[in-house]
């Protein structure tokens, strides 16, 4: 029996589409909405892929790094990220350090609430919390702020007992100030789980650093908000598995804004020159919302590895 052409082109078209769908699972990195970012293998959650804006509409800069089922890293602590944390399912008792990549408040603001929640934890074990080294009174160092928000004369005085050497009872905090000028690379960060390290990265004046967490047998580097000025950032990532970087400007900006961000094909020729298989754009502006096309675009003239806008909640596996 013949079938009619209506019905042929129909069946035509469900199997072109479901051959997509397939394709599309295939190329692209796992992504999940449960609770937990996978059972097994590496995981990136976003706890925060906005950039501090009132009206943008999510959490600022925050990244969870999963390995096995268990939350070992956080890197930057933005404004909203502690109750994306509590919906993500981790521990804070697991996370072995708390990575920043810069200390302004849309990085670092809700630290003091996860220390404060921290204190009701049967956490016993040391935290580190490492950042970048100041310059000044305006930028001061990772130590200088945590005395100044938690040591016995600071914002909160009643934290304080966390910051002595011999913390009893509870755990008790060890900071770490790595350096945010120059070129070389700090590597003195290793335990039985993970390895850190970082190099400076220019953003304007504000000292920041752009992270690599070794983790099972791969590799985040979450490179934060940079202008790639000093091209340092593609030979630090080299064949990462994910490079998370700050959509924060459109590829038309001018002025002052890239003397503090890369522009989409900036970061493009970034992710090409490392090899990275993926790059995932978080600290995403109000600039940049609605253009992500034109983003895409411009960075695929030099990347051709996956390119994922970051949001809320999402788990990346690598």
């Amino acid at each position: 029996m013949t079938l009619p052409s209506s019905t042929l082109i129909v069946r035509a078209f469900i199997r072109l589409f479901l051959g997509l769908l397939l394709s599309m699972s295939l190329a692209s990195p796992a992504l999940t909405s449960s609770k937990h970012c996978g059972y097994e293998g590496v995981w990136v959650e976003i706890l925060g892929a906005g950039s501090g804006e009132l009206n943008d509409g999510q959490a600022s800069p925050s990244y969870l790094i999963w390995h096995n089922d268990v939350a070992r890293v956080l890197v930057d602590a933005g404004a909203g990220s502690q109750v994306a944390f509590e919906k993500s399912g981790a521990s804070f008792e697991t996370i072995e350090a708390i990575a920043f990549t810069q200390l302004r408040p849309d990085h670092s603001g809700d630290l003091p609430a996860y220390l404060a929640a921290a204190q009701s934890d049967s956490r016993e074990t040391r935290l580190s919390i490492i950042g970048p080294s100041g310059d000044s009174a305006a930028n001061p160092s990772t130590r200088e702020l945590m005395q100044r928000l938690f040591g016995a004369d600071g914002v909160y005085p009643y934290l304080a007992n966390a910051m002595k050497p011999q913390a009893s009872p509870g755990y008790r905090i060890r900071s770490v100030d790595v350096p945010a000028t120059g070129s070389k690379r700090w590597a003195r960060y290793q335990t039985e789980h993970v390895q850190l390290s970082a190099i400076p990265v220019h953003h304007g004046d504000i000292p920041a650093l752009a992270w690599r967490i070794e983790i099972g047998d791969q590799s985040v580097v979450i490179a934060g908000a940079f202008n790639n000025s000093k091209n340092l950032v593609a030979n630090f990532a080299k064949d990462t598995d994910a490079l998370v970087v700050s959509h924060a400007i459109p590829e038309n900006s001018r002025g002052k804004l890239l003397e503090l961000y890369a522009k989409p094909s900036q970061l493009g020729r970034v992710a090409a020159q490392a090899n990275a298989r993926m790059m995932i754009l978080g600290h995403r502006s109000t600039r940049t919302r609605g253009r992500e096309s034109i983003s895409r675009n411009a960075m695929e003239d030099n990347y051709k590895g996956s390119i994922l806008f970051a949001n809320d909640g999402e788990c990346w596996g690598l």
